[in-house]
């Protein structure tokens, strides 16, 4: 489990979450409201599994950072596109991934990065669960 926790907080740090653009914005930050450890008891439940916020978009700017679980053979949606980028970050699986008509397999340690208004979509295609990070930030 640690070098999830080293993954994770490398991908945090390169995001620079702690920097805000607009000092106007007044939120203090503590220990408190910066650690989110996953609590089974706050997943949010979906058709095909569940997803976590570890961070919602209410947090900080829109910046979001997510965790999806999907059961085999299954994803939570056909490929989409929307204004923002997007990234995933395979923790445990076997992914599909989909960018503007071309598929490519990518499985734990694997990242994908979808441009903005690209054609992109993760769906399971192996036998056990998948689970993986989004992040992304929304428009305010």
């Amino acid at each position: 489990m640690n070098y999830k926790i080293l993954i994770l907080i490398t991908i945090l740090s390169n995001l620079s979450f702690a920097q805000i653009k607009d000092k106007s914005e007044s939120k203090k930050f503590t220990i408190d409201n910066c650690v989110n450890e996953f609590s089974i008891d706050k997943i949010i439940k979906t058709e095909v599994g569940y997803q976590y916020w570890f961070v919602d978009k209410d947090f900080l700017d829109g910046r979001t950072l997510k965790l999806s679980v999907v059961a085999p053979h299954s994803a939570t949606h056909p490929p989409h596109s929307h204004e923002e980028d997007e990234f995933f970050f395979v923790l445990e699986g076997t992914a599909e991934f989909y960018l503007d008509g071309e598929t490519k397999v990518g499985k734990a340690y694997s990242s994908f990065y979808c441009p903005p208004n690209s054609t992109h979509g993760i769906r399971n295609i192996g036998d056990k669960e998948l689970k993986y990070l989004v992040i992304k930030k929304y428009k305010k």
